[in-house]
């Protein structure tokens, strides 16, 4: 793919990040925003971050669609590969397992790697603590010498990071241990692709 390419590509993801962020907040959430310098280094190919992205925004818009887990839940999505890891909260069995299905029927979904808990929603000192360490952890990640930030991305749900990217075994599991050195996480959990595989 040529650079004049990857660079539109950047713009209209930008754009379209840009335009989500200006719709308000809500109990559920897509992973985080593309941005031209992950669509020009990312190791997936641009078609797959792109994809990656409408798997997140059809997730948000059907879950959002059904009104008890829009009111009573909070969940986040986030796609990686097309492999799509659910976490957050809900209050019942039964909504845990409609989330999850309802991800999974999404178009191009290869794997979902269901982390949601069955609890009340977390509360905004929890998220907060949460962003902190996400934080922290990407601030970590760029400190890692070989190790481009750009090719992991990280969620944290109460405490518990996971990492997401394209890494072989020897460097997941680095990354890994480096990022659990950092105070407050209560664990970090392993969703590294390496070939077809996911390094858990």
């Amino acid at each position: 793919m040529n650079n004049g390419l990857k660079l539109f590509l950047s713009m209209a993801l930008a754009v379209g990040a840009a335009g989500s962020l200006l719709s308000g907040c809500a109990p559920l959430a897509a992973g985080g925003a593309v941005t031209g310098a992950v669509i020009t280094n990312d190791k997936r190919t641009a078609g797959t971050v792109l994809e990656d992205q409408n798997i997140e925004n059809k997730a948000r818009n059907i879950l959002t669609a059904d009104g008890e887990i829009s009111a009573q839940a909070h969940i986040n999505v986030t796609s990686f590969n097309l492999k799509v890891l659910v976490t957050g909260e809900a209050p019942t069995d039964d909504m845990k397992r409609r989330v999850a299905e309802y991800v999974s029927r999404i178009a191009k979904v290869q794997h979902v790697y269901d982390e949601v808990r069955v609890a009340a929603p977390s509360g905004s000192s929890s998220r907060a603590n949460d962003a902190l360490l996400t934080t922290k952890v990407k601030t970590k990640l760029v400190s890692i010498r070989d190790i481009s930030a750009l090719d992991i991305k990280v969620v944290t749900e109460n405490g518990v990071v996971y990492l997401m990217g394209l890494l072989d075994q020897p460097t997941g599991d680095a990354v890994a241990e480096a990022v659990a050195s950092i105070g407050g996480i209560s664990k970090v959990v392993k969703l590294f692709e390496s070939g077809s595989s996911a390094l858990r």
